[in-house]
């Protein structure tokens, strides 16, 4: 008999903990389950939503680049993700076998933040993709402000801070970081395999903190740059943990044991 199932899909895949997490949380909580990392390019996209649609024992899966806003097309969007954030990052099978998508990407990234005062502070992103999208749905909701986002395409970039209500301006990448209380990178610039992100940090008070979410390496250019100057950091691990925290109980119908959060962490910097 084949065990139940999800996994993580995207392209590449090869360097995601996803497994690993979710591995870990299985057996600590006895449930005879796997979950998997699957590699599905662009134009397999479709195929793959189809076949596991018709799979029974499939629970769902967690969503990664380049997929985060091309999924959309292939789940019902029961919680109008579409409108408030733009992509989703987990899709579940509902328990009248609907496949639904959200996002947990948005309460992920927040998690860590919630020990700093950020409402009414200004604050840099980079990147206008599907986390990115994600990220800026969280920091509205915290209530920060000005924002500038740093963005290949300045003019979608403008568009996206009007979309959810943030002042600011958007910028290309490559500009001088301005003054604020705090940087996020959100796009997959520094991952392993990918070109470096390199920002000029030196405008930022000594109380800034800098956030990437690359975890791969967990290490990035940007946040030794911001260790460098003495300044709070904060890694891809928070969020991918507390990401794949809400997704685990849509997939499996279980709260994954947070308490053991610090022997995970260890296990993912092995």
């Amino acid at each position: 008999m084949a065990l139940p199932y999800a996994e993580v899909i995207g392209d590449p895949i090869a360097h995601s903990k996803s497994p690993l997490i979710h591995g870990f949380w299985l057996k600590a909580l006895g449930i005879e389950a796997e979950y998997r990392a699957t590699h599905v390019a662009p134009h397999a996209l479709s195929g793959y939503f189809a076949e596991r649609k018709a799979d029974p024992d499939w629970r769902g899966c967690n969503i990664t680049v380049p997929h985060k806003i091309a999924a959309l097309e292939h789940v019902e969007d029961r919680g109008d993700v579409r409108r408030a954030i733009g992509a989703i990052n987990t899709a579940f099978r509902d328990a009248d076998g609907a496949l639904i998508g959200t996002n947990t990407d948005a309460a992920g990234f927040a998690a860590p933040l919630s020990r700093f005062d950020l409402a009414g502070q200004p604050v840099t992103v980079i990147g206008a993709g599907g986390a990115g999208r994600a990220v800026l749905y969280a920091l509205a909701g915290i209530g920060v402000g000005p924002v500038t986002l740093f963005n290949r395409d300045v003019e979608k970039g403008a568009a996206l801070l009007s979309s959810f209500g943030l002042e600011g301006q958007a910028r290309p990448i490559g500009d001088a970081v301005p003054p604020g209380a705090l940087v996020v990178n959100a796009t997959s610039l520094g991952m392993t395999g990918q070109p470096p992100l390199d920002l000029d940090l030196s405008a930022l008070p000594q109380d800034a903190v800098v956030y990437d979410i690359v975890y791969a390496p967990l290490e990035t250019g940007l946040l030794a740059a911001a260790r460098a100057r003495g300044l709070a950091t904060i890694d891809g691990l928070e969020m991918l943990i507390g990401q794949a925290a809400v997704a685990f109980e849509r997939f499996f119908g279980a709260a994954p044991p947070r308490e053991r959060d610090a022997e995970l962490r260890d296990i993912l910097l092995r």
